[in-house]
């Protein structure tokens, strides 16, 4: 767990913020239990097993690195992982209209729009984060959507935010917020020398 992550309730600006960097999935939009619907639906063919403490444990991972890491675990072998990819997120995309905001999080990201840079980093694929932000009505008010064909690495590396951050025009990582929802998403925001907020105390 990062201890420089800030899990109070009750969130306040830190001086000299110069922009907010939010994840997607369990942070802006609460759809973590419809993933963790459509990852069953899907491994389940294959006989590869996912629990949902794992589901969480892996949460800000690309799917296709999920895929063979599990596949690995227990000695399956795939095929034809973007098959496989693709067959998960259409499974979740079926359920995008149920999707709603995680609002302590939404809150804050209506507060700041106009008045601080604000990105999306996310481990999703950029078609279904972009969807998912429509569906919150929130797409614009990033100024950066950063996702994981936009980096070599994925959290918990800091590429993503780093990426965002740069796309932002902000230069000093120190003066970025993460909001973040898994330990990999907050590490990975140590990593890049950012604030870290630990959302899931607010859930």
């Amino acid at each position: 767990m990062n201890t420089n992550a800030v899990t109070a309730p009750q969130w306040v600006l830190p001086p000299h913020t110069a922009a907010l960097i939010f994840d997607c999935d369990g942070t802006l939009a609460d759809t973590m239990p419809i993933h963790y619907h459509a990852w069953t639906a899907m491994l389940g063919r294959y006989g590869i097993p996912f629990s949902e403490e794992k589901f969480y444990s892996l949460g800000g991972m690309p799917t296709a690195r999920i895929i063979r890491l599990l596949a690995d675990e227990c000695g399956v072998v795939v095929s034809n992982v973007e098959a496989m990819v693709e067959e998960k997120e259409a499974a979740f995309l079926v359920q995008l209209e149920t999707v709603q905001p995680v609002q302590p999080v939404f809150q804050i990201a209506e507060q700041y729009r106009g008045m601080l840079p604000m990105a999306v980093a996310s481990g999703g694929y950029r078609n279904v984060v972009r969807q998912t932000l429509h569906r919150l009505g929130v797409v614009d008010w990033f100024g950066a959507i950063v996702c994981a064909e936009d980096t070599p690495r994925h959290k918990p590396e800091p590429d993503v935010f780093l990426e965002a951050a740069r796309q932002l025009g902000v230069p000093e990582p120190a003066r970025c917020v993460v909001f973040e929802d898994t330990d990999i998403g907050l590490e990975a925001a140590r990593r890049a020398g950012m604030l870290g907020v630990d959302v899931r105390p607010w859930l």
